[in-house]
């Protein structure tokens, strides 16, 4: 090689240096399952950069596969590119622009190192969430089971819940077991498209209701948020927009601006470890491709290289007709706000229908009545949402209180619903005392006892105990839940069908305090393999006339 090809590729080793890094190494290290990003500079001015330009960066894993992660225009001349890998090993990237003609985004080549977690954080020890092999519940990357425990923010990017408060409410969820936050990164319902209401530090997200000129300064203040969930163990279930008929944004913003604002989330949020809801509040025929939001979910599963779970806010769940393409990877099912109809079998039985359809997916409920909303819902209401749902088939199961998913303040409720002409108030309630209200608490006890025994292996057994709601494991475990019913009322379930051959410890377990209350040992009628001996049944009063958790566990 002659001395003028030597000096050519060392001038653009240079350039890509100077152009793709802008300071930084060209080797990046980083641990398994958190977030790399590459910073590069633009060589050109572009008007609109966020319609102008498209960009992506083409990465070769160290299995040899590909992936195209799509990158993001970060304001200014500064573009990002973000990923993530639980691969060990060297990951190469190299760039392709839609301007071939820009040298410093075009081409540019790089690598990254991804070296053995060393967190204690689940989401990066054992990996962003996916479906688990038995197609109904959630699990880490590495197998470990998930619980979705999730909490309502809807609007809390929005400049009311203060970034201080936001850290306090993470706090606070993060100590209570919540595992889930749902948060919407686009146009909230109850309001117009663009208001003031739905800024935050950085203003608002965009500056026309066709989403065709974006403020990447509102996104680098929400960034600082998602990424602080992430970093407390809570994966953000980020919501792009909204679809009811008073918030219509498939109306307002159109399917080609829903495109464009879903690329963004993908490229600025997809490496962390995230659900995807595609809108609040959408036609149901969504979930199984027809309408026009499907043709937004297709495009978004088309251009997510992680495959981060998928689903969209509905009130029932998938039809289950022969033939169907289902977009969705679990199925979000609604419940209802007031707390009579929240309860009532036909709104359980939305669960239960969603659980018996095919093919099996993890269900659960998105959103039902929430604690203090219009003063109604409190603990015990939560309390009984909480375990009809998990014993009835739910993966997991998200909760919701009146000051929070409106992010709430002294004066302002944010929550006027444009429904009701813009003046009605729901809640006067602010997030610092729905924060505290007892249903989190309770449903954070509930969930620390069903990580003590196989939960995700549980499947609802309503012939157990008629009256109530059971699951569990036959021979094994079961989990009995009693309703509160009328003052002075001590009669306990009765449990029917009891393994004749085990010996089971039986205990009420109380769900708003978690005192247990040890109800001895049923001793075994008869040898194990005794295919003649009758079942067993059992009954015994309840220590207080309240609503109760029964468990019979195998004595070993």
């Amino acid at each position: 090689m002659n001395i003028k090809n030597i000096l050519k590729i060392v001038a653009i080793i240079g350039a890509l240096t100077q152009c793709a890094w802008a300071g930084t190494s060209p080797a990046g290290k980083v641990e398994a399952n958190r977030v790399a990003e590459v910073a590069l500079v633009s060589t050109k001015n572009h008007s609109n950069p966020f319609m102008e330009v498209e960009l992506d960066a083409v990465v070769t894993r160290p299995d040899g596969t590909q992936v195209r992660v799509p990158g993001f225009w970060n304001g200014g001349n500064d573009w990002r590119i973000r990923y993530s890998s639980d691969q060990i090993g060297w990951h190469t990237w190299r760039t392709e622009c839609s301007d071939a003609g820009d040298s410093c985004l075009h081409g540019a080549i790089g690598s990254i190192e991804v070296v053995p977690s060393t967190s204690d954080n689940p989401l990066f020890r054992h990996g962003p969430p996916r479906v688990a092999g038995d197609q109904r519940h959630f699990e880490h990357a590495d197998g470990t089971p998930f619980f979705w425990l999730g909490d309502t923010w809807w609007k809390c990017l929005c400049k009311r819940m203060t970034w201080e408060g936001f850290q306090i409410l993470t706090a606070d969820r993060k100590a209570k077991g919540f595992s889930v936050v749902q948060i919407v990164c686009g146009p909230y319902p109850d309001e117009g498209f663009l208001e003031p209401s739905l800024e935050n530090e950085g203003g608002l997200p965009y500056e026309s209701v066709k989403f065709d000129k974006i403020n990447p300064k509102y996104f680098d203040y929400a960034d600082r948020r998602l990424k602080h969930l992430a970093d407390a163990g809570i994966a953000p279930a980020i919501v792009g927009a909204w679809g009811r008929g008073d918030c219509n944004s498939m109306q307002a913003i159109g399917a080609a601006g829903l495109k464009r604002h879903w690329r963004y989330l993908v490229a600025r949020y997809g490496a962390y470890p995230v659900f995807w809801i595609l809108a609040g509040e959408i036609p149901e025929e969504t979930k199984w491709g027809q309408g026009p939001w499907s043709e937004v979910a297709k495009y978004l599963r088309s251009i997510d290289p992680y495959h981060r779970l998928l689903t969209c806010h509905t009130g029932s769940g998938r039809r289950g007709a022969k033939g169907d393409t289902n977009l969705i990877d679990y199925d979000m099912v609604g419940g209802n706000h007031d707390q009579q109809v929240a309860v009532a079998d036909k709104t359980l039985a939305i669960v239960a229908t969603a659980y018996a359809k095919d093919p099996p997916m993890p269900v659960l409920v998105g959103e039902t009545c929430y604690e203090g909303h219009m003063q109604q819902g409190f603990g015990d209401v939560q309390r009984r949402i909480f375990w009809g749902n998990m014993l009835s088939g739910a993966a997991g199961h998200t909760y919701g209180a009146a000051g929070i998913w409106h992010a709430s303040v002294e004066g302002n409720p944010g929550c006027a619903s444009s429904a009701f002409g813009g003046s009605k108030v729901y809640d006067w309630t602010t997030w610092n005392e729905g924060m505290n209200y007892p249903g989190s608490t309770q449903l954070g006890i509930g969930k620390k006892l069903l990580e003590k025994y196989p939960w995700s292996r549980f499947e609802p057994h309503p012939e157990w105990a008629p009256g109530c709601i059971a699951a569990g494991i036959p021979g094994e475990v079961r989990f009995i839940y009693l309703p509160r019913r009328n003052i002075y009322n001590w009669a306990g379930p009765e449990i029917k069908n009891l393994e004749p051959n085990v010996n089971w410890h039986v205990y009420y377990f109380d769900p708003a305090t978690g005192r247990k209350f040890d109800q001895g040992i049923l001793k075994a009628q008869v040898k194990s393999g005794d295919n003649l001996a009758k079942s067993v049944d059992f009954k015994k009063d309840v220590p207080s006339p309240q609503d109760w958790v029964m468990i019979f566990e195998r004595m070993k």
